[in-house]
């Protein structure tokens, strides 16, 4: 596995992908770069398994990897339990053939299943 560093310290890169997590619970999907889609893919993967738990101390651990009480919230009692008998998979990247002007990078778009 590749970690991505996004050209970004540590703590610059954290932040980073909590914002993006953030956006894609709040909203259902998000349109990004391939490599963001792919980064936050394998965070939320982790985040939606711990979130099916249901128990207090896991929306705990929600609540303290990501950056607003509301979305650790909304993944503990909305979108975890859609998932309930599913065993992973649980968002998909639609690749858009698409590339930003400015860089040229590929876009993507992420979502839930």
């Amino acid at each position: 596995m590749v970690k991505r560093k996004f050209s970004r310290k540590t703590g610059e890169r954290r932040s980073f992908m909590k914002g993006l997590m953030h956006n894609l619970i709040v909203h259902g999907s998000m349109a990004t770069t391939v490599e963001r889609a792919k980064s936050v893919r394998i965070a939320i993967e982790k985040l939606v398994t711990v979130a099916k738990k249901q128990d207090v101390a896991h929306l705990r651990i929600l609540i303290s990897r990501l950056p607003h009480k509301v979305s650790a919230e909304k993944l503990y009692y909305e979108i975890a339990p859609r998932y309930k008998d599913r065993l992973g998979g649980y968002t998909r990247i639609i690749k858009q053939g698409l590339t930003r002007k400015r860089d040229g990078a590929a876009t993507a778009l992420i979502e839930f299943v």
